[in-house]
């Protein structure tokens, strides 16, 4: 019996260790990191991993921004609270709540004058934000309000001050974000403790990108307390007891009678198709849920999404920094289809996704921003440990293929936003394929990748690559002087001619590996010949890419620090080293010895001015920089010495580029306010802290990954069993992992390993990394004996 008795108390506290160290994880989370100067996306801690419904406060997103990329929403050095909003996504954001107490006003206010509006001081003292909740106290008003989310219904707790005048305001028909100008919005109480309505909008990607197209968004609103009375408001303009309103500035408003620390929950239901799958989303997945237990459920699958990678030991602003990261990475883009399938097509009718034998959908669809970079950081941390958010992404993008005959760089509703007119759509489904994550239509995904990478005519403004035809027909893309908005580019040439033709040689070789696969060959050998592109504007004389103009010669006055002339959002510096699917072969055309001088030169430079902008607060401040980290086209370069026999300056480079680039602080956070973009320099960060990375981005026919110094003394990969056939890869660090960042040897699965990569197929098997580090570098380690 004593026997038995100790048994059962050695396996409670096996299970209580194993659950604390999970339920820590989403302690590990600081959302509040980078939390000024921040996207719209970013500040939505009460959201699930890849959710629909992400209430959030908002500090200023109602002034919305000008162009619909600068940061708006919440920044952690405003001092007031203009409401909470359900919506945020790339180009998408509305229906707002808030409660007050006292005389009712119902326009939000602004910053320099908080009296002028609903809107309330704060004290971040009094806030908390956690992976699936976030609480704040409304100074103002004496109001605590509490935020979680299911997938698609979010779910508000307001806990009032006794008060005969105890408000709640839906703010319906206003500018939230990145959402662009309100087209209409209409909003009707539908019984004594509910409401429903829509918002429509044109976001300016949209506008830009597919004229004419629109963003709606429907929702189903109930609260569990009977009001006094209620009104309708348009603006300033208020309606006591008027059942609906419609038009821009909208909205509706409920006074209560409230004692002391009575508390009032709201649930919305969310959809982009209809009020009906809004209710029916809120039905399925909220009707019975209490605001403790939708908070628990968000956060138990919080820590369930964290815990695919495991880490222990190192410093604990590493593991600050690496679970913050993870946690952007799985939060970033979300939900566009209800619980019963329905999705919204381009053509902004109704589309249906095939579901199974009990009615549920055999994937879901998702909102993006472009892809431009992410094959370096969301993709490739996605196929490691989300392969089947991948696997979903994809189906969700030859959905749309299907549905209007071509891929779709960014989506918002299934509305082209391309973020900068490029298109790597196609790599992502060419590299999810060269992966083995192959659970969609094989032959519907390669003809979607073929057309993306070759088809010109008619090819709309919307998908991005405007100037497909030129490069198909000469091989590279030349020099323009095209207005056209953000992609300035035509049939005839670019603004961006250099950096386009390196990214469609790029995303043309992983095209030709996917082909080669399917034993298309012509069609291989067309795309190799186009993933050459970069040879024909490297210049020798100069020893950088530099652009061609329409006569075929090198331009004249170049200056490798000139942004904007022949290169998208960087410069000659950073572009020269854009060849990542063939590294060797510009290590060759550089000289091995001389690229790695460069190279290395080059971040010595980048690092006195934090590997981007300095302490600038600008999301562009780093463009002019030999380095920029806070921008995609140079995410790859810190890994290149992998590839010239140099993989210890990796090891160096990377290493202190998390020291430095990333921080623990709300201005600090990616840089001093550089572009998150849905999550990708987080997902950079744990893809460092794990020590693993492709430059190649999947894109061979056999990928690899490539190997540095873990931030941690043990990490634990967990393998998806529907797409892996092993269980666990591990990475173990004997040594320091904090300061002894140079590999000095490695056995893999036992056996001794003395390169600075293994193949894909090793990871997806399972098995164990061990790597013996030290502070000084081994300059033979990983280097090939040719």
């Amino acid at each position: 019996m004593k026997v038995f008795y100790t048994t059962l108390v050695l396996v409670a506290l096996i299970s209580i260790s194993a659950f604390s160290q999970t339920a820590s994880l989403i302690n590990e989370v600081d959302p509040n990191i980078g939390a000024a100067h921040s996207r719209w996306f970013f500040y939505t801690p009460a959201a699930n991993p890849f959710g629909m419904a992400k209430p959030a406060a908002s500090t200023n997103g109602h002034y919305g921004n000008a162009s619909g990329w600068e940061a708006t929403g919440y920044d952690q050095r405003h001092e007031s609270i203009e409401g909470f909003v359900n919506f945020h996504e790339f180009q998408i954001g509305g229906i707002a709540a808030m409660p007050t107490v006292g005389e009712l006003q119902t326009v939000a206010g602004e910053l320099e004058n908080p009296e002028s509006g609903y809107r309330s001081r704060f004290s971040h003292s009094n806030e908390v934000a956690q992976p699936g909740y976030y609480k704040v106290k409304l100074d103002d008003y004496n109001v605590t309000a509490e935020l979680t989310s299911t997938k698609r219904v979010a779910v508000h707790r307001y806990t009032f001050p006794k008060s005969g005048k105890s408000n709640l305001i839906f703010d319906i028909g206003n500018r939230q974000g990145e959402s662009g100008a309100v087209s209409d919005a209409f909003v009707r109480r539908v019984s004594e403790s509910s409401i429903e309505g829509f918002v429509i909008t044109l976001p300016e990607y949209v506008k830009n990108y597919q004229a004419g197209a629109m963003v709606k968004m429907y929702f189903v609103a109930e609260f569990d307390k009977s009001p006094v009375n209620f009104g309708t408001f348009i603006g300033k303009d208020i309606q006591p007891e008027e059942m609906a309103a419609q038009g821009p500035g909208c909205g509706m408003f409920f006074n209560f009678e409230t004692e002391a620390n009575e508390s009032i929950t709201v649930k919305f239901g969310l959809s982009y198709t209809s009020i009906a799958n809004a209710r029916l989303n809120l039905e399925q997945e909220a009707e019975n849920l209490s605001f403790d237990d939708a908070k628990k459920n968000a956060q138990d699958y919080w820590n369930e999404m964290l815990a695919r990678i495991t880490v222990d030991g190192g410093a604990q602003k590493d593991r600050t920094k690496f679970y913050t990261g993870l946690y952007h990475a799985i939060l970033g883009r979300g939900l566009a289809s209800d619980v019963n399938g329905a999705y919204v097509k381009n053509d902004g009718t109704i589309g249906q996704i095939e579901c199974d034998n009990n009615g549920d959908p055999l994937y879901h669809h998702y909102n993006t921003d472009a892809i431009w970079g992410a094959f370096w950081n969301l993709t490739q941390l996605w196929a490691i440990a989300y392969p089947d958010y991948l696997n979903e992404f994809i189906n969700c993008q030859l959905d749309i293929f299907k549905d209007c005959g071509w891929l779709a760089d960014g989506v918002a509703t299934s509305k082209f936003v391309s973020g900068v007119g490029t298109n790597f759509t196609g790599q992502v489904v060419a590299s999810a394929y060269n992966r083995g994550i192959r659970n969609f239509d094989i032959e519907v995904a390669y003809e979607a990748v073929r057309r993306n990478e070759l088809a010109w005519q008619n090819r709309p403004k919307g998908v991005g690559k405007a100037d497909t035809k030129i490069f198909t027909e000469l091989g590279y893309v030349p020099l323009t002087d095209n207005k056209s908005y953000y992609s300035g580019s035509s049939a005839n040439g670019s603004k961006f001619s250099a950096s386009h033709t390196l990214e469609y040689s790029f995303s043309a070789f992983a095209a030709a590996q996917m082909a080669k696969s399917l034993n298309k060959w012509s069609d291989y050998k067309i795309f190799m010949d186009l993933s050459t592109g970069w040879e024909k504007l490297f210049d020798d004389e100069t020893g950088f890419i530099r652009p061609r103009d329409t006569s075929g010669e090198f331009i004249q006055n170049f200056d490798p620090f000139e942004v904007w002339r022949g290169f998208q959002e960087g410069n000659a510096f950073q572009y020269t080293f854009y060849v990542p699917h063939n590294p060797t072969g510009l290590v060759d055309r550089i000289g091995r010895d001389k690229f790695n001088e460069r190279l290395n030169s080059l971040f010595e430079t980048a690092q006195k001015t934090g590997f981007g902008g300095g302490k600038t607060i600008d999301a562009f401040a780093g463009l002019q920089n030999v380095y920029n980290h806070g921008n995609q086209p140079s995410l790859h370069i810190s890994w290149l010495f992998n590839f010239s026999d140099a993989p210890w300056l990796s090891q160096k480079w990377v290493r202190q580029i998390c020291n430095d680039f990333y921080g623990t602080e709300g201005i600090h956070g990616y840089g001093y306010g550089q572009d998150e973009d849905q999550g990708q320099l987080g997902a950079w960060e744990v893809l460092a802290g794990m020590g693993l990375f492709d430059v190649k981005g999947g894109s061979d026919a056999e990928p690899g990954l490539q190997i540095v110094t873990p931030h941690f003394r043990k990490v634990t990969i967990k393998l998806h069993p529907n797409y892996y056939s092993g269980n666990n890869f591990v990475i173990e660090v004997n040594g320091n992992p904090t300061n002894d960042i140079y590999i000095q040897s490695a056995s893999l699965n036992g056996e001794d390993w003395n390169s600075c990569e293994f193949s894909w197929k090793t990871f997806t098997e399972g098995g164990t990394l061990k790597l013996n580090t030290s502070n000084t570098p081994n300059k033979n380690w990983g280097v090939k004996n040719d």
